[in-house]
């Protein structure tokens, strides 16, 4: 069975939850973790500066990713990305996708909450260009204040629907009748993480922060060795999105940009087997961030 994920229709998602009384509330409920944790929280803390710290999250190697406006829709598509899946689902599971979706629709709602935990003590921002030339950007720029980087949720929620579909099929018996898909989101995942880091809306730091949250929350099915391989493959030519467009990358910053990644989520991994909480190496990250930049302002300071 070949059929495209990306030929399925996200309104048929929106039907099948909200018309179908074992999923509605679930979907509800998801719908406003969504809301809550990433747009009330966000707006709240940016017309109310000061009361929760705000840390650059950049990395120098940031700098060696060109811009590229082209790949905003690529982006933009994370939403449409584990929705096309529910649809999917529902399409060829009928009433017998309905327990799968429901584990989907509450591994999103999780992920956003845990998130917020970091959010809600450290916020996160990073540099990018203030381009509102293309409707996409102004788009981004209106509903995005931007103070929501480390982790980053758009790659918490694609690995998060790259493994759930994963996990379902082999759930069904079904991991090799549906390869084709599961390879497409394998891939899609990856062309979305690529992408934040085109359109400056992320660091490298916020892919290994995410991948370590990833792994955290649920490690059984998104084991170090599983995010290891995934980290591997960013900027390999393996990713994959509708009219793909063309990266800029040269060939010998990737492997740079990879190995940081890596190695940072290493670092996390390591750090977070003794840690009382799963989110205190990247509080702790933030705060050492922190830290490093008020030295750099003040040795700036001093030269003057």
């Amino acid at each position: 069975m070949r059929k495209s994920l990306y030929d399925e229709p996200v309104l048929t998602a929106f039907i099948k939850v909200f018309g179908c009384s074992f999923l509605r509330k679930t979907g509800i409920n998801c719908v406003g973790s969504q809301f809550y944790h990433f747009f009330f929280r966000q707006y709240m803390a940016a017309l109310r500066p000061g009361r929760i710290p705000v840390t650059p999250a950049d990395h120098p190697l940031d700098k060696r990713i060109p811009f590229l406006p082209s790949w905003a829709g690529v982006y933009l598509d994370f939403v449409g990305f584990w929705v096309r899946v529910i649809s999917f689902l529902a399409h060829t599971f009928g009433s017998h996708s309905n327990r799968p979706i429901k584990s989907i629709l509450v591994s999103i709602s999780k992920i956003y909450a845990s998130a917020a935990e970091v959010y809600s003590r450290n916020l996160s921002t990073t540099e990018r260009p203030f381009y509102i030339t293309r409707p996409r950007f102004f788009f981004i720029h209106l509903l995005d204040p931007h103070l929501l980087c480390i982790p980053s949720l758009h790659v918490m929620v694609v690995i998060n629907a790259f493994i759930q579909f994963r996990d379902i099929m082999r759930g069904m018996g079904k991991e090799d009748a549906f390869s084709f898909q599961i390879e497409e989101l394998r891939r899609g995942a990856l062309a979305i993480t690529e992408s934040l880091l085109y359109v400056k809306q992320h660091s490298i730091n916020c892919v290994a922060a995410a991948m370590y949250a990833m792994t955290r929350l649920d490690e059984r099915l998104f084991p170090p060795e599983e995010a290891e391989v995934f980290g591997s493959r960013l900027f390999s030519g393996e990713a994959l999105a509708p009219a793909m467009p063309k990266t800029g990358l040269s060939g010998e910053d990737a492997p740079a940009i990879r190995g940081h990644i890596l190695s940072l989520y290493r670092r996390f991994v390591e750090e977070g087997r003794n840690a009382k909480t799963w989110d205190a190496p990247l509080l702790d990250f933030l705060r050492s961030e922190a830290g490093r930049n008020n030295a750099r302002k003040n040795k700036a300071g001093s030269r003057r």
